[in-house]
């Protein structure tokens, strides 16, 4: 029960320290990495709460000294400046919860319970290469944020993955995350998409064919998961696929060997397999389309992704990065009006990444190099008005007809709208209303609006 707070934020570093203490925690208190170094030299811990960005060696590397040196160590860091990438890179090296600032007393204490729950076992002080990848995952939302830590957990091990989400969420990329930052990343990564290859073709894709075993098979051929040996299989829209296959797909699972196509040898292969499908995977099972057990066997880990209407957080950034990659070789950033980057932010992307992508690229394509609303497709351009204009237009209305609200109900029609566009996010609130959240608790109190 000895606990150990590294934060150069002396306000942060007692708060953390004082709830670890109401819960029963022994506890230490250090504001370096260097403070902290000679605190791990001179004894062992149970629990470590490391801010990210400390003065001198940042909470990264006292995550790897601790995971070298004192394997056990739960360590849980903390930041104020949220990155989906730097959730997963930190789980990934061994973090066992990456934590958003500021941080509430329920937060620190779930955080220690599951810490405390998982101090009696192993814990591996082997290093995951986080840099193996030549992609970005971009974001910051809470929700990016959390399935970004279930990456990070997940790619340690070899265990199957199940990744779920909407049509152009971005699942191959996570896919490639796992494997990057896996004991794998070094071997092949073998994509798939079983839903555009037809039911008689798939078998052979994947698990290959002999000579004359069908008409065209001229020769031997190998199997996606022969090319995958030692790395990983990513077969996307799995949900896609026949019964037949799915029984076959079980036993290469369950038994680590697969048969070509018209030959009766077993062939053994070592392969880590992620699935993904923009279905509901127990909804297909209950329509009798997907085998319940293949479920279980692929769902051991499952990460889903959600929406882009679900992390509007992530729309500007993610803006950002297409449209640098889209520059052309030593030309100048594109740039974004108020009124495009409006607009963008409050279109729901019914097709997710893939949309915005295709929506930045075409308008850096017709722009001077600065985008502007005409530059956007119409879909983007002709949204409908928000919630906050509804309510606005609601106001204007009622006053055209001498029917004049007092200010506090404007208030407190406009706060309610914009906890209802951030899904009752109060910190996305406070930002779209211009206030802080102590003012926004304080307009929400006023108004009753806790409910």
């Amino acid at each position: 029960m000895r606990a150990l707070v590294i934060d150069d934020e002396p306000g942060v570093r007692r708060f953390v320290a004082e709830v670890l203490r109401s819960e029963g925690w022994e506890v230490s208190e250090a504001e370096t990495a260097e403070r902290a170094y000679e605190m791990m030299r001179a004894g062992r811990w149970a629990l470590v709460f490391c801010d990210v960005f400390l003065g001198g060696e940042n909470g990264i590397a006292v995550l790897r000294r601790f995971t070298q040196e004192q394997p056990r160590a739960q360590v849980v860091l903390m930041s104020g400046r949220v990155s989906g990438e730097d959730a997963l890179d930190a789980t990934a090296l061994g973090a066992y919860d990456y934590l958003t600032k500021p941080l509430g007393v329920e937060q620190v204490k779930a955080a220690s319970d599951a810490a405390l729950r998982r101090a009696g076992r192993e814990s591996s002080d082997e290093e995951v290469n986080a840099s193996a990848t030549d992609y970005k995952l971009i974001g910051r939302s809470p929700a990016f944020v959390e399935a970004m830590k279930l990456v990070g957990r997940a790619a340690p091990t070899d265990l199957p993955v199940l990744i779920t989400g909407e049509s152009g969420t971005g699942k191959e990329v996570v896919a490639r995350a796992v494997h990057g930052r896996s004991r794998r990343a070094e071997r092949p990564f073998v994509a798939v998409n079983c839903g555009a290859l037809p039911a008689e073709l798939i078998e052979s894709e994947l698990f290959g064919h002999v000579r004359g075993s069908f008409t065209g098979a001229e020769r031997d051929r190998a199997g996606l998961f022969e090319e995958a040996a030692g790395g990983t299989a990513f077969l996307d829209e799995i949900t896609e696929t026949s019964s037949a296959f799915q029984v076959k797909l079980l036993r290469a699972l369950q038994e680590g060997e697969v048969r070509r196509v018209g030959s009766n040898q077993t062939i053994h292969v070592n392969v880590r397999v992620i699935a993904a499908t923009n279905r509901d995977p127990a909804d297909e099972v209950m329509r009798g389309r997907f085998r319940k057990d293949l479920l279980y066997r692929l769902n051991t880990l499952s990460i889903h992704l959600p929406p882009l209407r679900e992390r509007r957080e992530d729309i500007i950034p993610l803006v950002r990065h297409f449209a640098a990659r889209a520059r052309p070789e030593a030309s100048p950033l594109f740039t974004f009006t108020p009124d495009a980057l409006r607009l963008l932010e409050d279109y729901d992307w019914p097709g997710n990444i893939r949309e915005l992508e295709n929506a930045v690229v075409r308008a850096a394509a017709l722009c001077d190099h600065t985008v502007s609303p005409a530059d956007l497709p119409e879909a983007v351009r002709g949204r409908e008005g928000g919630e906050e204009d509804v309510a606005l237009g609601v106001v204007f209305a009622a006053s055209d007809a001498g029917v004049w609200p007092t200010l506090a109900e404007v208030e407190g029609r406009y706060v309610a709208c914009a906890l209802s566009h951030t899904g009752g996010n109060k910190q996305a609130a406070a930002r779209l209303l211009g206030v802080d959240r102590n003012t926004l608790k304080r307009m929400i109190e006023r108004h009753n609006l806790k409910a």
